[in-house]
């Protein structure tokens, strides 16, 4: 995958920085990169999204 990047000759290199990362934010290209780096079961996949939801009920109903 390719990140293309313009910017202007003398530009200052904090804002083309600045770009590049929010860039890279939106293409979620670190996003694939880590869900990549270990498999999952697909039983402990399960297991951590009900466990997520359970917390947000959680957190949901104990706040009122």
């Amino acid at each position: 995958m390719k990140l293309i990047l313009n910017y202007q000759e003398g530009e200052d290199i904090d804002k083309v920085l600045k770009m590049y990362r929010n860039k890279i934010d939106r293409s979620d290209l670190i996003k694939e990169v880590k869900k990549h780096q270990e498999y999952i079961k697909p039983s402990q996949n399960k297991r951590n999204n009900l466990l997520k939801a359970r917390y947000k009920q959680f957190l949901k109903y104990s706040i009122d």
